[in-house]
């Protein structure tokens, strides 16, 4: 879906769609109508019970000259924010209310306009975008959704627009590389794609299975072994700042995982595709920032792997030996998200140096256990870091909540025979993983984002509709911008 902005108000036909977003029951469209006009739309949806309510709409066509042939009222709540108005519109788009439409217009009503306009007006724009998202690529042309032909919102200038599309272009990618199926995206497609990057001015390196052995990736490469498509570690450059130290993100890109020998049960296994929702995070975050082209130094690092049962792959016992010198007894090998982020954690520090490293992953079901779908699990060795993403997860929506680290839990990670062993037991599964990667960070300000939760979700949520979320692009994206 694309959208333009405009100042000037339409010349109202059939063939126009009004939709207004509201916190009033008596939602005021003089701005858009000439008196008559907009006090016949105003009545009609009073009669028809629209009292601004968050989450209510109301939609009924409208017959006459100098009117538009359709009107949406969406309710976003009183003393609504801006995230109240994104979230009434996703609701908005995300069903068929805007199927095959022509022209589509979406507006403030004077209730919600004020001194936080230009910030209301880009939660419109964001939250149409987004609710609008489709993944039909691989459905017949008669069966996938036809959005509007055009679509415009009031008031929504130039440079918000470019922001506007720089950011959910982003979000877009990252549900796109979530929901393309295993045998499509492969984590050489899944490199390639991150290449193409190099069109908005990122620099994108590709290292291949021998350049990863010389450095001594043994836990990365332990994970793809069993494949026979070969493991790949792609590394993103944006260079908009000075010359100051560079902030990394790292994502966990595991492209299919079937659990290896500890193989996964059946039911389900096909949505193992999102395993590699840390790393489209990323590459939608790189995509955003450099699309914006925000003023900022940013990394960015994915470890794609495909993890298959197969006669040369890894084996529960196994151990491996890290980039770092630390050897990791594999206990399970459904446990291999942390070992492709053990190796792509320390390269990035070695060879960066960031001013702060935050990594994300589809890591632990236990994480599921404790924040269901509604948050990201944040783990992290640095106070000022959380409040940065605190404050990144207000501006963005996507919500984070932070779980212990503690040394206590470094005893669950014993091994018999190697410096310690990739699962702690039954207990506290998504904090002995962080554990585990806290090893591999040093002294850098670290964050763990675990969003097995997040990343992919069955019903309709308050950014889009089911499936693929794209979480995390737009958190780094807000993480990098800092300026709110």
């Amino acid at each position: 879906m694309h959208i333009s902005g405009q100042s000037t108000i339409p010349e109202w036909d059939k063939d126009h769609v009004l939709i207004v977003v509201s916190g009033s029951d008596h939602p005021d469209l003089s701005h858009v109508l000439t008196q008559g006009r907009h006090e016949h739309l105003e009545q009609l949806a009073k009669q028809a019970g629209f009292e601004g309510k968050a989450g209510q709409i109301i939609s009924f066509p409208v017959v006459g000259d100098g009117f538009p042939g359709k009107v949406i009222f969406a309710g976003a709540g009183q003393n609504a924010s801006a995230q109240d108005i994104e979230k009434s519109i996703v609701k908005v788009s995300i069903g068929n209310l805007l199927s095959k439409t022509k022209h589509v217009v979406a507006t403030l009503s004077a209730d919600l306009k004020g001194k936080e306009e230009a910030k209301n007006t880009n939660a419109l724009a964001i939250g149409l975008r987004l609710g609008g998202y489709r993944f039909d690529k691989y459905r017949q042309a008669e069966d996938r959704f036809v959005g509007p032909a055009s679509c415009v919102v009031l008031g929504l200038t130039q440079e918000q627009n470019s922001q506007v599309d720089a950011l959910v272009d982003g979000v877009y990618l990252a549900r796109d590389l979530v929901s393309e199926p295993g045998n499509i995206l492969t984590p050489t497609q899944l490199a390639q794609r991150s290449k193409e990057l190099e069109r908005l001015g990122v620099q994108v390196e590709i290292l291949n299975e021998d350049q990863m052995r010389e450095l001594g990736m043994g836990a990365l490469l332990g994970v793809g072994q069993g494949s026979e498509e070969p493991s790949q570690l792609v590394v993103m450059q944006w260079n908009g700042g000075k010359d100051e130290a560079p902030m990394a993100f790292v994502g966990k890109g595991v492209c299919f995982d079937t659990g290896g020998i500890s193989i996964k049960p059946a039911s389900g296994m096909e949505e193992m595709t999102m395993d590699m929702g840390g790393a489209a995070a990323v590459v939608g975050a790189m995509h955003a920032i450099a699309k914006a082209k925000l003023p900022a130094n940013v990394v960015g690092v994915i470890g794609c792997v495909e993890n298959m049962p197969d006669g040369k792959a890894q084996r529960p016992g196994d151990v491996v030996t890290t980039m770092a010198g630390k050897t990791v007894e594999v206990l399970n090998t459904d446990a291999e998200g942390r070992l492709v982020l053990a190796d792509a954690l320390w390269y990035t520090k070695e060879r960066f140096k960031p001013s702060c490293m935050i990594d994300l992953a589809t890591l632990t079901g236990a994480i599921l256990v404790s924040l269901a779908h509604e948050y990201a699990g944040l783990f992290s060795n640095n106070d000022e870091l959380v409040s940065q993403l605190n404050e990144a997860s207000e501006r963005s929506g996507e919500r984070v909540w932070r779980l212990p680290l503690a040394e206590k839990y470094d005893s669950m990670l014993r091994s018999r025979i190697a410096d310690i062993a990739n699962i702690g037991g039954r207990y506290a599964g998504s904090i002995t993983a962080a554990q585990f990667l806290k090893r591999f960070v040093g002294d850098t300000a670290w964050a763990h984002l675990d969003i097995a939760g997040t990343a992919y979700v069955k019903e309709a949520h308050d950014q889009g509709p089911k499936g693929a979320t794209g979480y995390g692009a737009r958190l780094l994206f807000e993480f990098a911008r800092k300026d709110g």
